[in-house]
C-alpha cells in the first residue's frame, strides 16, 4: 500500500511531459501567489525598498556624492533597477530553506509533479513580485523628479534586462537555500555576495574616484553593466550595446550552471 501510494511521487520530468510540467508550474504559480495575498506583509520589501532606497541614497548622499541631486537621479536611479531585482531575488533561497523546514517540501514530495515545477514555480511568482517592484521604482522615481528621456521601448527593455538578470540569480539562491542549512545562514551568505556586488559596483557613484583595485573588481561585475545599460537607455547619449550584451552573457552563463545544479539538489532532497 504504501509503495502504492508513494510511487507516482516518483515520476521524472521527462515521463510528465512539458506540457503536464507547465500546467504544474501554473498550479503551483498560483499557490505561491495566494500565498502573498493571505501573507500581505510579505511584500514589504518589493513595495518599500525601492522607495526607502530612492529616497535615502538621493536626499542624504546625492549632494554630497555629485553635488547635484537632480543630476544624481539621473545617475543613480537606473542602476537601482538591477540593485532591486538583485535583492530580491536572493531573498527567495531564504523562503526555499523554510520550506524544507516547515514541512512544506514534504508534501510536494507525495505528488506527482515535476520536480523542476516548484523551482520553476518559485521564479515565476517572484517575476511578478519583481515587476511590481520596478514599476513602484520608476513611478516614484518620476514622482521626485526623475526624467526618462527615452521612450517606452527603452523602459521595457530596461526593466526586462533587469528582470533577466535577477532571475538568473534566483538560480544561486535557490541552490543557497537547498545547501545550507538553516534560514538565517542563506540569510547570512547572501548578504556576503550582496554587500560587495551592490557597493563594488558604478550603481551608486562613478568608478573613477576609486582605487585601482577596487575600480577592477566593478569592471567585472555584472551589477556595474547593468547600472550602465539601465542609463544608457533610460537617459540616452551613451552607447547601449556593449553593457547589455555583457549583462544578456552574465545571466545565460549563471542559468545555463546554477539551474542544473539547483534542480539536481533539489531532487536529491525530495
Amino acid at each position: 500500500m504504501t509503495t502504492a501510494t508513494v510511487a507516482p511521487a516518483r515520476v521524472e520530468d521527462t515521463r510528465i511531459g512539458l506540457a503536464g510540467t507547465m500546467r504544474h508550474v501554473g498550479a503551483l504559480t498560483r499557490r505561491n501567489l495566494m500565498r502573498i495575498k493571505a501573507d500581505p506583509e510579505s511584500m514589504f520589501d518589493a513595495v518599500l525598498m525601492p522607495v526607502i532606497f530612492t529616497v535615502l541614497f538621493v536626499y542624504v548622499f546625492g549632494g554630497a556624492v555629485s553635488g547635484d541631486q537632480d543630476a544624481y537621479k539621473q545617475y543613480m536611479i537606473p542602476g537601482l533597477l538591477g540593485q532591486t531585482g538583485l535583492t530580491l531575488a536572493m531573498a527567495v533561497g531564504t523562503g526555499l530553506n523554510s520550506d524544507f523546514q516547515t514541512g512544506v517540501m514534504d508534501r510536494f514530495r507525495t505528488l506527482p509533479i515535476g520536480r523542476s515545477a516548484v523551482l520553476l514555480s518559485k521564479i515565476a511568482a517572484e517575476t511578478c513580485r519583481a515587476l511590481l517592484s520596478f514599476v513602484i521604482l520608476i513611478g516614484f522615481a518620476m514622482c521626485i523628479g526623475f526624467e526618462v528621456k527615452t521612450g517606452l521601448p527603452e523602459v521595457v527593455a530596461a526593466v526586462g534586462l533587469s528582470l533577466l538578470f535577477g532571475m538568473s540569480i534566483v538560480w544561486i539562491s535557490m541552490l543557497l537555500g537547498m545547501s545550507l542549512r538553516s534560514a538565517q545562514a542563506v540569510q547570512g551568505v547572501s548578504m556576503l555576495v550582496l554587500m560587495p556586488m551592490q557597493f563594488g559596483s558604478s550603481i551608486f557613484a562613478p568608478t573613477s574616484t576609486m582605487p585601482g583595485w577596487l575600480r577592477s573588481f566593478t569592471e567585472i561585475n555584472p551589477l556595474s553593466a547593468l547600472a550602465d545599460a539601465s542609463r544608457a537607455l533610460l537617459n540616452g547619449h551613451a552607447p547601449v550595446a556593449h553593457p547589455v550584451m555583457i549583462v544578456l552573457v552574465w545571466s545565460a552563463a549563471s542559468t545555463a550552471v546554477f539551474a542544473p545544479l539547483a534542480v539536481a539538489r533539489f531532487r536529491k532532497r525530495t
